[in-house]
């Protein structure tokens, strides 16, 4: 009976641990490039370098995704399109819902600080990103 109790306990630990904060959604603001994207088959995918960027920007739970192309002088291009989404807050996670004219689709938010954050989507493949740092070449 005591180890189920502890397992029990373990568990709800575990659980409550990756809980991410509404206030702390606004560290999704900024500029972000894919780390790894893990498959659902276990693979993973590892990104070094990477020539685009996503640009995020949220407010009260609306958003919206940009990629942009970093140049060595610090500056960016950017794309036309971008991809709006709305947050919902779900009992133990937040799921991010994006619709454009040509499809629909979630992805739930799993784990979120300054530096990193990660999503999942509805094929089980996760997308982990790190913080952009720009790159600056001096004359």
């Amino acid at each position: 009976m005591n180890k189920i109790a502890v397992f029990g306990i373990f568990i709800l630990l575990l659980a409550c641990q990756n809980k991410i904060a509404e206030q702390e959604l606004a560290l999704l603001n900024g500029y972000w490039e894919i780390e790894k994207v893990i498959l659902a088959n276990g693979q993973i995918k590892e990104y070094n370098v990477n020539t685009t960027v996503d640009y995020i920007e949220l407010k009260d739970l609306s958003g919206f995704r940009k990629k942009v192309y970093p140049k060595f002088d610090g500056y960016y291009d950017t794309s036309n399109d971008a991809e709006y989404f709305t947050i919902i807050n779900r009992k133990d996670h937040f799921e991010i819902n994006y619709k454009n004219e040509l499809s629909e689709w979630i992805e739930v938010l799993k784990t979120l600080d300054e530096n990193s954050f990660s999503v999942t989507n509805t094929e089980n493949i996760t997308y982990k990103y790190k913080r952009f740092k720009p790159i600056s070449v001096n004359k």
